[in-house]
């Protein structure tokens, strides 16, 4: 069974940054994507990047030049550095992952993410 644990979320200032982490188990085959969607209160979930083994990083365009992915396989662990970070950058933030490219979608728990002076 994957599972997904995320930390690193918290409070920031306006223009501070965070590093979020993902780590995953449960697969033998690693995983073919890992990344990063974030849920607003009142919003619905959205894209923030994900990292895939075929196609490399990608980017909600809200989120690109400021947010980067990466990932360490031999962890199985997904990373997002938040740079810059604005009020608007407060909500939930969930690791997402699939064992192959046609797998189902694992999701973690999430973790809170607070921009506010």
């Amino acid at each position: 069974q994957v599972q997904l644990v995320e930390s690193g979320g918290g409070l920031v200032q306006p223009g501070g940054s965070l590093r979020l982490s993902c780590a995953g188990s449960g697969s033998i085959v690693g995983f073919y994507s890992m990344g990063w969607y974030r849920q607003a209160p009142g919003k619905q979930r959205e894209l923030v990047a994900v990292s895939s083994r075929d196609r490399g990083p990608e980017y909600a365009d809200s989120w690109q030049g400021r947010f980067f992915i990466s990932r360490d396989d031999a962890k199985n662990t997904a990373y997002l550095q938040m740079n810059s970070l604005k009020p608007e950058g407060t909500a939930i933030y969930l690791c997402n992952a699939r064992m192959t490219k046609y797998s189902r979608d694992s999701w973690g728990q999430g973790t809170q993410v607070t921009v506010s002076s």
